[in-house]
């Protein structure tokens, strides 16, 4: 029997980066596309005999047999015993192993950088924060970004060859097709991709934060159940993540979703994208920062008034926990936002008509002091029968949700999902 992975330094990524596109060469090559779809049902349904691959792959059952036993030699494939049935012979059940392919996920913010490395099933293996990051638009920043993936990487408790992807999310517009940023490092003639590609010597998959997000909302919770949801990120900005039967809709270039930029508001203030009246404008994080300060300095009360005149910076996290201590300048502000977000959602909520709207970032650690206001405003301006349809709640998941579903997507990307 071949082994194909006895290098797995060399090998391993070799077999992952044929393209099924790629003219067939005789029956090895069709051989390692059929093991390729056999990890990927695998990935998708969980354990399988025999019988049911060969069933749903439309593989005769000698050539499964055959490719599942390499599968096992090659460590990617697992042997789970024979399982109980109604009567006759028990067949063996076959599952991913969870040892020796890994894919590691990066999510690059404004001011912290967070990892993770995943294995074949999604499982979290190694989880990190680092706070002493500022996120420039300048070379100096991403040769720092590319030194700090690096220095993640070689001190993981992984073996670099065993990564065999990794997925990259950041803030803004970004174009996964072509690997480009169009807010970050767009002086560049190479794209932000193939530039930590080449810095890492590892496959990269460049994501949208928000949409790496929603992502990981989606597959990691009992939202699968619900094929059509909305992710809304209100974190120092805002963005949605948008799931249409069940995919991340991308749109024409891959922008979609850039919700914090709509013209929601008659105001004079200018939005960092250059226009004026943006949704940003009024409901961000860093819109409910600029109110706190400006509020303290007309000499509002505040628990947050000591901060600023020692000189502090004052931060959405910080206004949260203030409203959590029972102050009032900051529970105004923030219900204030909550009541503007909930009229933006029932714009939203009436063209897509989603089964689930899932309100994640910063913010959402506000809890009911967001969501009363917001679900209160979202039923007075959307259609009653549209708002029925549609279920609220707050993300249950922590800050590694960027970088779980950055690794998740380069992992479907790998094994051809």
């Amino acid at each position: 029997m071949p082994v194909l992975f006895k290098n797995q330094s060399v090998l391993l990524k070799d077999f992952f980066n044929q393209q099924e596109d790629e003219p067939l060469k005789g029956i090895s090559h069709k051989n390692i596309l059929i093991k390729k779809n056999i990890i990927a049902y695998m990935a998708l349904n969980g354990e399988s005999t025999l019988a049911d691959l060969a069933r749903e792959l439309h593989v005769s059952v000698p050539t499964i047999t055959k490719l599942v036993g390499e599968l096992v030699e090659e460590n990617i494939v697992v042997d789970n015993g024979k399982i109980e049935t109604a009567g006759g012979r028990r067949p063996n059940i076959f599952g991913l192993a969870n040892t020796a392919i890994y894919f590691a996920g990066i999510d690059i913010g404004r001011d912290n950088v967070r990892y993770v490395v995943t294995d074949l099933k999604n499982n979290v293996i190694v989880s990190e924060e680092e706070r002493d990051f500022v996120l420039s638009d300048n070379e100096q920043s991403l040769e720092e970004i590319c030194r700090r993936i690096n220095r993640f990487i070689d001190g993981c408790r992984i073996e670099r060859c065993k990564i065999l992807g990794m997925g990259v999310c950041i803030a803004g517009r970004v174009n996964p097709k072509t690997g480009r940023s169009y807010m970050y490092f767009t002086s560049s003639p190479e794209s932000l991709k193939d530039i930590i590609e080449h810095a890492t010597g590892i496959r990269v998959l460049l994501e949208n934060d928000t949409r790496a997000r929603c992502y990981a909302e989606y597959f990691t919770g009992d939202s699968r159940t619900e094929k059509n949801m909305l992710y809304l990120h209100l974190g120092r900005g805002v963005a949605i993540g948008i799931i249409t039967d069940g995919k991340l809709f991308y749109g024409k270039s891959g922008f979609a979703g850039e919700f914090g930029h709509t013209p929601f508001f008659n105001n004079e203030i200018i939005c960092e994208c250059g226009k004026k009246g943006c949704l940003e404008t009024e409901v961000s994080g860093i819109a409910i920062e600029k109110k706190m300060v400006s509020e303290i300095r007309r000499g509002v009360n505040t628990i947050l008034r000591e901060r600023y005149d020692s000189g502090g910076t004052i931060r959405i996290d910080d206004i949260i926990e203030a409203a959590k201590n029972d102050d009032n300048l900051s529970i105004e502000l923030i219900e204030e936002a909550g009541e503007k977000i909930g009229k933006s959602i029932a714009f939203l909520i009436n063209i897509f008509n989603p089964e689930l709207v899932i309100i994640g970032g910063n913010m959402a650690y506000a809890g009911d002091y967001l969501m009363l206001p917001l679900k209160s405003a979202t039923n007075k301006y959307s259609l009653n029968l549209v708002y029925k349809d549609t279920k609220f709640r707050l993300s249950h998941m922590g800050g590694d949700a960027g970088a779980l579903g950055a690794a998740m997507l380069i992992r479907n990307q790998v094994i051809g999902l």
